[in-house]
Parts: structure tokens; sequence; C-alpha cells
């Protein structure tokens, strides 16, 4: 059974950070893109940053670029966003995405990832 496990979201104030984690569970052990996407109310789901499991460059939407930072543990399974400097407009319900197909982490649009987590809420007042 696949599950990714969003935790970390909180309210915070601006110029604050947050861990957001995402934990698999179920994955065969190969190369997987990861994604952690965003979307507040009214607004179409965004892209924020991604990674291939195991290495490889990261990917960062130019809205987050120089504020977030991913990164990930192999042998939790976990991959984490670090937020920083964080912004109203950061806030939303921010979401994990996998998906086997690794090539071209970066460029891998939201229907490209087969598996999602709940999601977890990020406020910033």
């Amino acid at each position: 059974h696949v599950q990714l496990v969003e935790s970390g979201g909180a309210s915070v104030q601006a110029g604050g950070s947050l861990t957001l984690s995402c934990e698999a569970a179920g994955f065969v052990p190969t190369k997987r893109c990861v994604g952690w996407f965003r979307q507040a109310p009214g607004k179409e789901r965004e892209k924020v940053a991604a990674v291939v499991t195991g290495g490889g460059s990261a990917y960062y939407a130019d809205s987050v670029k120089g504020r977030f930072t991913i990164s990930q543990d192999a042998a939790k399974d976990t991959v984490y966003l670090q937020m920083d400097s964080l912004k109203p407009e950061d806030t939303a319900m921010y979401y994990c995405a996998a998906a086997y197909f690794y090539n071209l982490c970066g460029s891998l649009k939201a229907s490209g990832f087969r598996y999602w987590g709940q999601g977890t809420q990020v406020t910033v007042s």
C-alpha cells in the first residue's frame, strides 16, 4: 500500500520558518521524483520544489527560490521542505507527490505525479 504522509504545517508569522515532512511508505526502493505543491483557495496548484530521491539537482519555483530548500533522508524515505522568510502569499495547503518517472523531475507537472499525500496547511500572517 503506497502512502505519502505530510506533516509540519502550522500557522506562523511573516518572516518565520517551517519545515514540512513527506514520509513515504510502500514504494518500490528505486529512484523517484518527489515534488512539493501548494494550492491556495481559488488558485491553481503550484509546484514549488522537486527532487529525485537518492540524489540529483533540486528544482524550485521562482516564487520560492532562495527561501525554500528541499532535502531528503534516504534512511527514513522522507523528503523535507524547509521554508524560511515566509510571506503571507505562501499561505496554502501543501502537498507532496511522487512519481516513479524521475527524468526531467524539475519539469514534471502535477498530472505526471501518480501518488499524492493528504496535504498539510501552512498559514502565514
